[in-house]
């Protein structure tokens, strides 16, 4: 256990260096996406999925090929999705689908066939948009739909902090599977307010949760479980006194990213016309369902051709006619001085 969180701690420590980017916004009690997952923010509840990042990744190696400078200057969030700290490498090939290419009726198809062969899917995001075959479309989808290897108990609705009304719960009491216990490893229990465990699925996610009180970035708290259960000696089993107690969580979220909109950038014909993203998540006692989308709309700078001169190729003055195969030497070789002359 030590061995795999060290190694995590190192990889976020590396691709991440841990940076803090500031996000705009009152105090938001519902809930808020953020761009990077090293945002701060004052929302109660904040969200972050590596869609809309890898769309923007993209934008940087497909088509800017480098880093994205817009015109009148970065804010922090563009330097912070440069720093591409998520990469599709991170995720399994079976869990996203991304494309880019001209907003044409056939791109569109392409997508959705794209969805429905991959994830039995379609999409919500780009279904009202113009395919009009002069924008440019970055897209990507992420899906992820696996389950625990067995089902939690449902417990008895309770209050959540201090919420008003109840809210529904899964988890483990006395009166649980004793099965259910092998499906969790501790990470840490310091005190009734500070612990973090993993809870296992049938496939290779894995679900982290860690409770304190600390206001952080998505990254800091992180980083700051990862700390903690390196340096934990404790017990890593959950026992059979010991109980979990998780709310069921169900929302959808879209998001457009405003700051992004109508700026162009530097040393490209293109100006970000639109950045968007959706998340749905549900998250009960059997499992996990998470589908998120991201999308930008790239406007493309129209030149207008130049009015075309009229030319005459008139060959009716000297000129030389020649005849090859490919690219070989020409077979046929002449020069017209005279046609009167050739001519019988």
């Amino acid at each position: 256990m030590k061995k795999v969180l060290l190694t995590l701690l190192a990889m976020l420590m590396i691709n991440s260096a841990v940076f803090a980017f500031p996000f705009f916004g009152k105090k938001d009690t519902t809930l808020t996406t953020v761009p990077l997952f090293s945002t701060e923010t004052n929302a109660v509840n904040t969200v972050w999925v590596g869609t809309f990042q890898l769309v923007w990744n993209d934008l940087m190696d497909d088509i800017v090929k480098g880093d994205v400078f817009l015109e009148g200057g970065n804010d922090a969030v563009v330097n912070g999705l440069n720093m591409q700290i998520f990469k599709s490498s991170m995720l399994s090939p079976s869990a996203y689908y991304k494309t880019h290419g001209v907003m044409t009726l056939q791109l569109r198809d392409k997508i959705n066939n794209a969805l429905s062969r991959k994830f039995n899917e379609t999409s919500d995001l780009l279904a009202s948009v113009d395919w009009n075959g002069r924008d440019y479309l970055l897209y990507a989808m992420l899906k992820k739909d696996f389950q625990f290897p067995y089902v939690y108990d449902v417990l008895t609705p309770d209050k959540f902090a201090k919420s008003k009304e109840n809210v529904k719960y899964f988890g483990i009491n006395d009166k649980s599977d004793k099965g259910l216990r092998d499906t969790i490893d501790v990470l840490f229990y310091n005190s009734k307010d500070d612990y973090a465990l993993i809870l296992n699925t049938k496939d290779k996610d894995m679900v982290m949760l860690y409770r304190t009180d600390n206001k952080l970035t998505l990254a800091d708290a992180y980083k700051e479980m990862l700390d903690k259960s390196f340096k934990y000696e404790g017990e890593r089993k959950f026992t059979e006194s010991d109980e979990l107690k998780v709310p069921f969580i169900k929302f959808k979220n879209d998001y457009t990213y405003k700051n992004l909109t109508n700026k162009k950038i530097k040393n490209t014909d293109f100006t970000i016309g639109s950045a968007m993203q959706t998340i749905d998540f549900n998250m009960d006692n059997k499992g996990v369902k998470l589908k998120s989308e991201a999308a930008m709309i790239m406007k493309m700078s129209m030149v207008l051709p130049e009015k075309a001169q009229k030319r005459k190729f008139y060959f009716d003055d000297n000129f030389y006619l020649f005849m090859q195969e490919n690219l070989n030497y020409p077979y046929f070789a002449m020069k017209v001085g005279d046609v009167t002359a050739i001519n019988k």
